[in-house]
């Protein structure tokens, strides 16, 4: 292999399929990156089994080949020459030479014969969607996955798919983030995805409205951006059945401007964080929301105006659900709805139902 190339483009290449690499490394050969020189085209690849991501730059091919690099060194290396002109050269002890402008640095390869093959899925079935829609979904939903191993299935974000429409599920036991998009497929399918790959997904992304494709079958999903490609095991078995979670009615329901509503929990979860459970209670009347905290440090009091329909009500929650629901959002004014200080609450849009958020009210003492 002799091939040369702009080092910035190079490095980025390398920087965008390291984030593949694990960090918990069972196997020395999923510690490199997979480089293959073909016609005009450089590839490069690296995975731990469950993650891959393969990119593609043009390059001038002197010699076609292919070799697996240690990933992180060269990622490093090559980001310092973003300058230069890269020549790479493999030669025959397996060795890849780097060159640059008058200087050259050689480096041990792995077996490339040993290297995982990357997944294709290209003639799988798929469904087609903005970037900036797939970039919401993942925002908008995956600060409630699941961190701990407890239900290993509540780790990934579930995607609801029904032909044109595509519904974005996360939770953890504690609440729940409910997201809705169109897209263009003739899929009708339930997958759920790694919050790890997600978040490497939505790095790619902008908030353009180019259409992407994501590929589908059983175990895995591509999402395919033209010169890099994403690929991802899928989480195994049954999600929670959130349809059941979530209330068809609720007996008070109150409009409050998000900012202001935010504000005034930011204000008194700092308070709530000097005690126990980040706890905050509301009080909720027909013009008033009063959001009451207290500590060994002191009391905060805030009051908010809402217009409320429905009864009063009383009810506590952890302050942090709510402000991470709030701030996944960017709309003026939001509706709270509630039934009991016993029962979930859910926010909403004032109009339309592109989002829902669901969660869990705590135990008052006192």
């Amino acid at each position: 292999m002799i091939v040369s190339c702009h080092g910035i483009e190079l490095s980025d290449a390398f920087m965008s399929v390291s984030k593949a690499i694990s960090n918990k490394i069972t196997n020395p050969i999923l510690e490199g990156i997979k480089i293959v020189a073909e016609d005009d085209t450089l590839t490069l690849s690296a995975t731990d089994t469950e993650l891959s991501i393969e990119k593609k730059i043009k390059a001038n091919i002197k010699e076609e080949g292919e070799a697996v690099v240690p990933g992180k060194f060269i990622t490093e290396f090559i980001k310092k020459l973003t300058n230069e002109m890269i020549e790479l050269e493999l030669n025959d002890k397996n060795q890849m030479i780097i060159k640059y402008d008058d200087s050259q640095s050689t480096i041990q390869c792995y077996n490339v014969l040993e290297y995982p093959s990357f997944k294709k899925l290209e003639s799988a079935n798929y469904f087609g969607i903005a970037k900036k829609d797939l970039k919401t979904l993942i925002a908008k939903t995956i600060f409630s996955v699941a961190v701990d191993d407890s239900r290993p299935i509540l780790k990934g974000v579930l995607f609801d798919i029904d032909k044109n429409t595509i519904n974005a599920i996360a939770l953890d036991g504690y609440r729940l983030a409910k997201v809705k998009k169109n897209i263009t497929s003739s899929l009708t399918t339930s997958i759920v995805i790694p919050a790890k790959s997600l978040n490497e997904i939505s790095r790619l992304l902008d908030d353009s409205e180019d259409v992407i494709n994501v590929y589908v079958d059983k175990s895995t999903i591509m999402v395919d951006f033209g010169d890099t490609k994403l690929t991802s095991r899928l989480l195994e078995g049954d999600f929670v059945n959130y349809k059941q979670i979530i209330a068809a009615n609720y007996e008070t329901v109150c409009v409050i401007n998000k900012g202001q509503f935010e504000d005034a929990l930011e204000r008194a979860s700092l308070l709530s964080k000097v005690g126990q459970g980040n706890c905050v209670k509301f009080d909720v009347k027909e013009k008033n929301l009063c959001i009451t905290s207290n500590s060994e440090l002191g009391h905060v009091k805030e009051n908010v105006p809402v217009n409320t329909t429905g009864k009063e009500l009383l009810i506590a929650f952890n302050a942090r659900y709510f402000i991470e629901n709030l701030r996944a959002n960017s709309d003026e004014f939001v509706k709270i709805c509630f039934n009991s200080p016993a029962n979930p609450c859910v926010i909403v849009p004032v109009e339309g139902d592109e989002f829902l958020y669901l969660i869990l009210p705590v135990r008052m003492i006192g």
